[in-house]
């Protein structure tokens, strides 16, 4: 390429190199600055840069610029749209004057900087929208090059293509990343859903040692059909969700909390194998007595008395995550059987208030 610019360039000098860049740029970087190269030499204007526009903050930035003599553009300048030579040119349709003072005097950057002749060209994308543009500049007076419209453009497609690229790329990772956290994540509640729940038990069980016991909570919401049924599934969700809260809200620190599914609730923690029982009759506490009370669900407050909870420790000899789970399940059941043999069986939200 700097042959290019020691010699006097021939069109088949700059083809070729054209052709070399656009085969071998992986980046946007990669092609943008060889191409910043050949529009000096097509141009014969030594200041060739690349902005990006952000039309709704109002501001445009220099993102590559290349600068062989004595007129400097700041690479990672950030202005003002608003009146800058690029938005003057793309308002009034004119993208090159070798007198920047006589048709664009008023502009304060052209002062500052000292540019006397400036071509510019948008970069739209497939939408067209406005991404960028690209531009040259000098500090003199210079007539425009055979071609160099032709160039600007066609080096500007081949940017707005490739921004088009990264952009795409960088939109289908977030999409990846999201549907793998979805994947993972209970729609409702925004807690761990039930395979990120497997899943951590069984890394727990896997990274379980006779010093450290996993405790498991499971959590079953007494009567949240009958909220459903008496209030609607929208008072339902917003039920779940305010649970959901309450429950992260008696973590500690490497407590984590799922939905299994439906109204059950699965809570996770980690203790000292001798102080594993005490750790779990300290967690069912907390969680009772986060999960009882008034519940204030938009259009209604619930009085609610309470889900039934299973605590059981996990034995050191313990590695199947499901069979864990399932005593848990059991430990749930007999006491919502011993809440039920107290009369609790009849327990109803009460004192209903709609808003």
């Amino acid at each position: 390429m700097n042959t290019i610019l020691r010699s006097s360039a021939s069109h088949v000098d700059v083809v070729g190199a054209l052709a070399t860049t656009v085969t071998h740029a992986r980046t946007l970087e990669e092609l943008v600055r060889p191409l910043l190269e050949l529009l000096e030499v097509v141009t014969g204007l030594e200041s060739t840069y690349l902005t990006t526009i952000d039309e709704l903050a109002g501001v445009q930035h220099v993102l590559f610029a290349r600068n062989s003599r004595s007129l400097c553009i700041p690479e990672g300048l950030s202005v003002p749209w608003e009146g800058t030579l690029c938005k003057r040119a793309l308002d009034q349709g004119q993208f090159y004057t070798d007198d920047v003072a006589h048709c664009w005097g008023d502009s304060e950057a052209a002062k500052a900087l000292g540019i006397a002749t400036y071509a510019s060209t948008p970069v739209r994308g497939d939408q067209g929208d406005l991404l960028g543009t690209l531009c040259a500049a000098s500090d003199h007076r210079k007539p425009m090059r055979d071609g160099s419209a032709h160039t600007l453009t066609l080096f500007a497609k081949l940017i707005s293509q490739q921004m088009e690229r990264e952009k795409l790329f960088v939109d289908l990772q977030r999409s990846n990343y999201m549907l793998a956290a979805n994947a993972l994540i209970d729609p409702v509640t925004h807690l761990p859903n039930r395979r990120a729940l497997m899943e951590e038990m069984k890394r727990r069980l896997e990274n379980n040692r006779t010093t450290t016991a996993l405790i498991v909570a499971f959590i079953d919401l007494d009567h949240f059909k009958d909220i459903n049924d008496q209030y609607g599934h929208d008072v339902g969700d917003r039920f779940l969700e305010a649970t959901a809260r309450r429950l992260q809200s008696a973590l500690r620190n490497g407590d984590i909390a799922a939905r299994l599914g439906g109204d059950e609730f699965v809570v996770l923690a980690s203790a000292p194998s001798d102080t594993a029982e005490a750790a779990a009759v300290s967690l069912e506490h907390r969680l009772t007595s986060a999960t009882c009370g008034r519940f204030s669900l938009q259009t209604t407050d619930l009085e609610y008395n309470g889900p039934s909870i299973g605590v059981v420790v996990a034995q050191p000899e313990c590695d199947d995550a499901q069979a864990l789970l399932k005593l848990a399940d059991e430990a749930m059941y007999a006491i919502k059987r011993i809440r039920k043999s107290q009369g609790e069986e009849q327990l109803r939200p009460v004192n209903p208030r709609r808003a």
